[in-house]
C-alpha cells in the first residue's frame, strides 16, 4: 500500500516526532490506512519458533501469532518462566499450540544444536521471530568469550537462521530491533565493544544497529530459497524491558506507552501477510522505515563488508558442527 498526500505526510511526521510514531498514539492514528489484518487462520498447520517469548514482547507475538492459527514454539533461558508463559498463553487462548524449549541465544554451539534438534522434530518452519534481548549493567562475556548484547542479539540469531535455513525454506525471518538503532553507527572496528566506557543502554543500541545491517545482509543470502528476512521495531512499549531496564523513560512516557500486543503487532503482521511486501526492510506500524534518522552516519559497503566478514569468523565454529 502506498500512501499518497495527506496521509504520508501525517505518517512521516509522525515517524520524525518519535512521540506521536512511537508512542499509543502511532498505530491508534495508522490504522486508517495500514495494510488489512493477516486472514483469520492464516498459519493453520504452521509452525513458528520466537525467541525471548517467556514474557513482553515475545509472549504477545506468540500469542498473535497463536490466534492467527500457528503452533508456535516459544524459547527462553529459564524453564520456569517459559512453563509461565505457556500457561498464561494458554489461559488466552485455550486451543493454541504451543511448545516450549529452554535455549539460551547467546550460547553459540548450544543454539547450533537446539536448531539441529528442533528441525528433527519439525522439518518445516514458517518463520522464526528472533525476540531474544538483554541489557547488561556492565561488560559481560558469555563462556565463548563474546560480549553479552552482541552474542545475544547478532551472533546468536545469526547461527540459529543458518542452521535453520533447511526448514525455513520459503519460510520468513523477523528481527524484533530497536528504534534506538538510530542513535549508534555500526562499529565494525570494535563489535566487541572492548575499548571505551562501556555502557549496557549504548551495548543494546549498538547491536540493534547491527541487527539492522545483518537482516538486510540475510534478505540478499537467503532470497534464492525463498526466505524472506525482516526487521521492525515495537515503538515504545510497556513491557519489562522498558520498565525494569529504563525506570526513568518509563516514568516519564509512562501514560503514553503502547501495550505489548500492539508493540508485537507488526512481527506478527510480517510473519503472516499475503501481502507481495518482498523481503529486507525495517519496519514499524506496518510499514517501511528508513534505517537511519537523518542521511548522516550511513555505514560504508567497506564497513557493511567488515562487519559480515566478522560475523562469519565469530560464528563459523558453531555452524561447522551444526
Amino acid at each position: 500500500m502506498v500512501l499518497e498526500g495527506a496521509a504520508a505526510a501525517a505518517d512521516w511526521l509522525m515517524d520524525k516526532s518519535l512521540v506521536l510514531g512511537y508512542t499509543k498514539i502511532g498505530p491508534a492514528v495508522r490504522r486508517a490506512w495500514w495494510p488489512d489484518d493477516p486472514a483469520p487462520g492464516a498459519l493453520v498447520g504452521r509452525h513458528v519458533l520466537v525467541t525471548g517469548a517467556s514474557g513482553g514482547l515475545g509472549l504477545a507475538t506468540a500469542r498473535g501469532l497463536a490466534r492467527l492459527g500457528a503452533t508456535v514454539h516459544l524459547t527462553g533461558r529459564d524453564a520456569g518462566r517459559l512453563g509461565s508463559a505457556r500457561a498464561s498463553l494458554l489461559d488466552q487462548e485455550p486451543l493454541a499450540e504451543v511448545a516450549v524449549h529452554v535455549a539460551d541465544v547467546s550460547d553459540l554451539a548450544g543454539t547450533a544444536q537446539f536448531a539441529h534438534d528442533l528441525m528433527a522434530d519439525v522439518p518445516r518452519l514458517h518463520a522464526v521471530v528472533h525476540n531474544a534481548g538483554v541489557m547488561p549493567p556492565r561488560r559481560t562475556t558469555t563462556s565463548e568469550g563474546h560480549e553479552l548484547a552482541l552474542a545475544t542479539h547478532v551472533l546468536g540469531p545469526h547461527v540459529l537462521t543458518q542452521a535453520l535455513r533447511p526448514a525455513l525454506a520459503d519460510g520468513r525471518v523477523v528481527v524484533v530491533t530497536s528504534g534506538g538503532a538510530y542513535g549508534q553507527r555500526l562499529d565494525a572496528t570494535d563489535p566487541e565493544y572492548a575499548g571505551g566506557e562501556y555502557s549496557g543502554v549504548t551495548a543494546y543500541a549498538r547491536t540493534k544497529r547491527m541487527q539492522l545491517v545483518l537482516t538486510e545482509l540475510w534478505a540478499s543470502d537467503l532470497a534464492a530459497e525463498g526466505i524472506r528476512a525482516h526487521s521492525m521495531h515495537p515503538g515504545w512499549a510497556a513491557t519489562p524491558g522498558v520498565t525494569e531496564s529504563l525506570p526513568r523513560f518509563a516514568a516519564l512516557t509512562g501514560p503514553l506507552l503502547r501495550d505489548a500486543d500492539s508493540g508485537a503487532d507488526t512481527a506478527v503482521w510480517l510473519v503472516a501477510t499475503s501481502d507481495a511486501i518482498g523481503t529486507g526492510g525495517f519496519w514499524h506500524d506496518r510499514r517501511r522505515r528508513s534505517t537511519h534518522y537523518a542521511p548522516v552516519g550511513v555505514e560504508t559497503h567497506e564497513q557493511v563488508e567488515q562487519f559480515r566478514q566478522f560475523v562469519a569468523d565469530a560464528t563459523r565454529r558453531a555452524l561447522s558442527t551444526s
